[in-house]
């Protein structure tokens, strides 16, 4: 997700970190080194306290603490905090207990280096995702209790029971780019826009016209242009970016936490807007976990949303601008809240399984 075409008053950075890329914008070219620094800054304070992939992180001294209560920094109770509300308000969807299913399944360093090792999908019809291979787990996997609701984070101390590994990567990421856009904007005085891979923020003042942004996942992937408002914020969860290959099947990063598989595909993405990047990441991570129901969820949390089908058809909600099927997309005006509108049309099928869902038992 990028801006399209940046206004010319604004100046740009971009790097690579955590397997993604950082891309800050500001309105003012004089503040870029500093913004650049301050997100820089950030994004490494965050890594050493919530890191699961590092031995010398915070996180991974907890993992291994036995079940103890331990002290930790301000920075990781406070990204503890926001997992375990998004857990709490996601019904359990988006769980940061999977750590030690994830590393069981594959995925226990960072998604670069898995690639590297040899470990990339092959050539598999449609990226992989019309088969069930793309959701089915080894055969060990077993089911498990809602782990997060056993962690206790009083202030600064955090207990975790043994043998749970939080993984915060989904939260963390959002939740780091509400911070960096936070403190560029109050520390330099300039309307700012920080990107991390799929998470988006902005605060200050934004260019004059808004902040133009690209929804795309990735190329030859359904593409849509809009125009966020200041303050305004977007995220996107993927089944086809995070991917590696375990026992000749494809999987991908988000996890039901009921079934211990990585979610159905229904969606290939899920793009959410808010007014933190935070509440758009959990509501597009539990989407993507929902499948079908999230539709109706979406719609009735009143957030403009734009889900990618399996089929790469778009389905658009609450106030999401229709895509327009042709190149250069034009930018519209993105609501900053918008109103409730009628039931998003789905499919007679979608309608079945999201039916079928229910009658079993399955998430609103």
């Amino acid at each position: 997700m990028l801006t399209d075409d940046p206004d010319p008053a604004t100046a740009v950075a971009e790097w690579q970190v955590w397997s993604t890329k950082a891309r800050v914008v500001v309105t003012d070219p004089a503040a870029l080194g500093e913004a650049r620094r301050l997100v820089a800054d950030q994004l490494a304070a965050v890594d050493a306290a919530a890191s699961r992939f590092r031995d010398d992180s915070e996180l991974s001294r907890i993992a291994r603490a036995g079940g103890s209560p331990r002290l930790v920094s301000p920075l990781l109770a406070e990204l503890v905090a926001v997992a375990l509300h998004a857990a709490e308000s996601t019904d359990g969807d988006v769980d940061p207990t999977l750590g030690d299913l994830l590393a069981t399944l594959g995925y226990d360093r960072d998604i670069a280096l898995i690639r590297h090792d040899g470990c990339a999908p092959g050539p598999t019809t449609d990226d992989g995702l019309d088969g069930p291979a793309a959701s089915a787990p080894p055969r060990s996997t077993v089911r498990r209790g809602p782990a997060w609701r056993r962690i206790v984070l009083d202030g600064e101390w955090l207990t975790v029971p043994p043998g749970v590994q939080l993984d915060l990567g989904a939260t963390a990421k959002a939740h780091t780019a509400d911070r960096c856009a936070a403190l560029v904007a109050e520390r330099l005085g300039v309307g700012v826009l920080v990107s991390l891979g799929g998470d988006l923020a902005t605060a200050g003042d934004a260019p004059p016209g808004g902040w133009r942004v690209r929804a795309q996942d990735r190329p030859g992937e359904p593409a849509s242009t809009v125009t966020l408002a200041p303050g305004a914020a977007l995220a996107t969860s993927s089944t086809i970016g995070r991917r590696w290959l375990r026992e000749g099947r494809v999987l991908h990063h988000v996890l039901d936490p009921r079934t211990c598989r990585p979610a159905d595909p229904v969606w290939r993405t899920v793009t959410v807007a808010a007014r933190s990047c935070l509440a758009a990441n959990t509501a597009s991570t539990a989407s993507v976990v929902r499948g079908i129901a999230a539709t109706g969820w979406l719609h009735a949390l009143g957030l403009p949303a734009r889900l990618v089908r399996r089929d790469k058809s778009v389905l658009t909600l609450t106030g999401w601008p229709a895509d327009e099927p042709v190149a250069p997309l034009a930018a519209r005006p993105f609501p900053a809240a918008a109103a409730r509108q009628a039931e998003p049309a789905v499919t007679d099928r979608e309608r079945r399984q999201a039916a079928t869902s229910m009658s079993r038992g399955g998430r609103p």
